[in-house]
């Protein structure tokens, strides 16, 4: 096959098995911890079932992204990703049994584990400076993917029952991994394999760790509001079950559409560092104005705009953690990267938990708000302007036109 042939296909067909990859996984996620309830199980089991997906993700993204650095078989990791999730699938429609879902939940964390290998593969058929082009090109599948996966699982969940989910999130790894075998593995010529003084110098490199930060912020904002108490605050406004599913459907539509804009074209134009101080921005006040909201419909606007700016802010920070790394650490940085940003998916829920417990879920929202906006402020200190967006002086400009 000739390399224009190779450079027709594998773009469209990556994109294809990133969107199957998310809607099996997201087929099992948002109906998890109902399903363990439907089965018996207490709000406590509920929560270390659904906790065990993210805590396999944190433990397991460092090690995937060294031994994908160290062996350069990214392609291999992405197929195991697609395994793992077809097998997680076919495995709760076999068991009813806690232990096993337990490990099973466990084996889904370890197939999203596997999402350094989509990103850093990914990013490598783009040239070095469209790192953030290509990440927000794979972002928006990544969130395509998860909003199809959860309208399907509702759907077969209410009309077949629980396990028709199930089966249909294996059925979708199965695809996804046939289409694995034919994604384009690119390695640098000569590339080295990372040693374990490059995996200190990418642990304690400055900017990949203060990008991760900016990243814990914003999950923490994330998990404490759409995927925490959000849907609490709506419940106690009158929402019934399809209103819950369609707030973190608008919740989430917004973040595709801007994980696209953002990483393709607003960064390019206006500059990364712009695009994560408004993304911060947009979420900090429209979690701020929550309590002061009495309708749904308002509720479901404003968690739109903060979605909207969870996608501008999050698909920039995800480049900026790999933009300067050389190709043979990528993966390595990645990794650290999703595995530090990580503790924000438990740092929110449990720090909104508290202040709504010591106090009210009100003034957790307005603490929030205040993060949000506090992060913007850091965001314009952290993020370095890009010094192809500086304004030309007036002579520059002359010499530029001669």
């Amino acid at each position: 096959m000739s390399i224009n042939q190779t450079n027709s296909y594998r773009i469209p067909l990556f994109c294809g098995v990133t969107l199957l990859f998310w809607m099996s996984m997201y087929t099992s996620v948002p109906i998890m911890a109902p399903y363990v309830e439907y089965l018996g199980g207490s709000h406590q089991l509920a929560g270390w079932i659904v906790g065990m997906y993210g805590i396999s993700q944190m433990l397991l993204r460092i090690p995937v992204g060294v031994l994908s650095d160290r062996f350069h078989k990214r392609r291999l990791f992405i197929t195991f990703g697609l395994l793992f999730t077809a097998l997680g699938g076919l495995g709760l429609w076999i068991t009813k049994d806690f232990t096993w879902i337990l490990v099973l939940r466990a084996l889904a964390g370890a197939a999203a584990a596997t999402w350094v290998d989509f990103t850093v593969l990914f990013t490598s058929y783009y040239k070095h400076e469209e790192s953030t082009k290509a990440i927000g090109t794979i972002s928006f599948f990544n969130s395509a993917g998860q909003m199809i996966g959860i309208l399907a699982a509702g759907w077969a969940a209410d009309s077949l029952g629980w396990e028709a989910a199930f089966i249909m999130g294996a059925i979708l790894g199965v695809i996804g991994m046939a289409g694995s075998f034919f994604l384009v593995e690119k390695i640098e010529p000569d590339a080295p394999k990372i040693t374990l003084r490059g995996i200190s110098g990418v642990a304690t490199d400055r900017t990949l760790l203060l990008v991760s930060m900016l990243a814990i912020l914003s999950q923490i904002l994330t998990f404490a509001t759409v995927f925490g108490f959000t849907p609490v605050y709506a419940t106690d406004l009158g929402a019934d079950k399809f209103s819950l599913s369609l707030l973190t459907f608008f919740s989430n539509v917004p973040v595709a559409i801007a994980s696209l804009l953002g990483g393709r074209r607003w960064a390019a134009k206006f500059g990364e560092k712009r695009v994560v101080v408004w993304g911060f921005a947009l979420m900090g006040i429209f979690t701020f104005t929550i309590p002061f909201i009495h309708h749904l419909w308002l509720l479901m606007l404003t968690q739109a705009l903060a979605g909207f700016g969870r996608g501008l802010s999050f698909t920039v920070l995800m480049a900026l953690s790999i933009k300067h790394m050389p190709a043979d650490k990528r993966a390595t940085a990645m990794g650290f990267f999703q595995a530090i940003y990580g503790l924000g998916m438990f740092v929110g829920p449990v720090l909104m938990g508290i202040i709504g417990d010591w106090f009210a879920l009100r003034e957790g929202f307005i603490l929030l708000g205040i993060i949000g906006i506090v992060s913007a402020g850091l965001s314009q200190w952290i993020v370095k302007s890009d010094p192809k967006l500086r304004p030309q002086s007036a002579a520059t400009k002359r010499s530029a036109t001669l």
